[in-house]
């Protein structure tokens, strides 16, 4: 029966501070960004937006892109709790047609990676 005392308080304990800890969490404001309907060859550049809602220091290790025509561009200092970051994408506009890419950004707020999305079609050249 002791033993069964010990193992449950330590099981409360362990618990316990569980709870306690600090933890950053990055939320969105969307996970999509539409490019709608672009000329062939404009800017490119789009931004996600993002708040640490989490009471930890959020780092955003790594983004990367499903093809080499999208490039993201992750912020290089670590995001304080309450503040605001920016992923950074820009899409080659050369390539007409079609924008369907995702961005997979790695943080330490999760160890499952977050999905961003970009959409929209890039008009021929000279393009209507």
């Amino acid at each position: 029966m002791k033993k069964l005392v010990i193992l449950f308080v330590a099981t409360l304990l362990t618990v316990s501070m569980q709870a306690q800890e600090k933890k950053a969490e990055i939320t969105f404001d969307s996970d999509v960004v539409d490019y709608g309907k672009v000329p062939y060859g404009s800017d490119g550049v789009r931004k996600f937006t993002f708040t640490n809602t989490g009471d930890d220091v959020l780092i955003v290790a790594r983004v990367y892109s499903t093809c080499g025509c999208t490039i993201p561009k992750k912020p290089e200092n670590p995001i304080q709790p309450g503040e605001k970051g920016e992923i950074e994408v820009k899409y080659d506009t050369k390539r007409q047609g079609p924008i369907r890419k995702t961005i997979t950004v790695y943080t330490n707020a999760s160890e499952v990676p977050q999905s961003l999305k970009i959409k929209g079609t890039v008009l021929p050249d000279g393009g209507k």
